[in-house]
């Protein structure tokens, strides 16, 4: 009786020890909550570490919340992250490297960092793929051709995202595609590890 107990009680711990390892090497989901609706992204920090560091540290402050969708082409990509909903930039920390060379691509639903000319330029604002972009993924490191690092895709509302893709646009001052209706990010949250 006593063998089978302890076969019985090494079994379970290995159990428990294979889960929490599995859960421990699991990937981060975030909840974007917006006015027209949520949606779930999953973040890759073995392939990009610096990027998902950035992006969960911004979340962590609570940076996104009130910030708008304030760039959006309708079969292309929307943008968000860098800006009050009164068109106003906010101050960010300093910008990262990029990391596009890490065999991901800007395909559909895919989140990835928006950034300047300068490929080392990326600070909060992102994009999510609404098509297989593959103009913009990595080719070289030269400047030209290094491309935007994906970082995580949509993994679930993904209808939230084409509904705001749909939307109107027009000028905002020296902005084009801007939503004629405000999309406001309302917060991002970490909500844990992916199963």
């Amino acid at each position: 009786m006593r063998q089978v107990y302890a076969f019985l009680t090494c079994l379970l711990l290995s159990s428990t020890l294979l889960f929490s390892n599995t859960a421990f090497a699991a990937n981060p989901q975030l909840v974007f909550e917006t006015n027209r609706g949520d949606f779930v992204v999953e973040l890759y920090p073995e392939k990009a570490p610096k990027t998902v560091a950035n992006f969960i540290s911004y979340v962590n402050a609570g940076f996104y919340k009130d910030t708008i969708f304030h760039r959006v082409i309708n079969r292309f990509m929307i943008q968000g992250g860098g800006f009050t909903a009164d068109m106003v930039e906010k101050e960010t920390r300093a910008p990262i490297i990029n990391e596009a060379g890490n065999g991901l691509l800007n395909d559909v639903g895919t989140l990835a960092m928006a950034r300047t000319a300068n490929p080392n330029s990326a600070t909060a604002q992102f994009f999510i793929n609404l098509e297989n972009n593959q103009f913009l993924n990595y080719q070289s490191p030269d400047p030209e051709l290094i491309g935007y690092c994906v970082f995580g895709r949509v993994l679930k509302g993904m209808d939230v995202v084409r509904e705001i893709a749909s939307a109107p646009t027009g000028n905002a001052g020296p902005y084009t595609d801007v939503p004629k209706s405000k999309i406001v990010i309302q917060q991002v949250r970490l909500v844990g590890k992916a199963n």
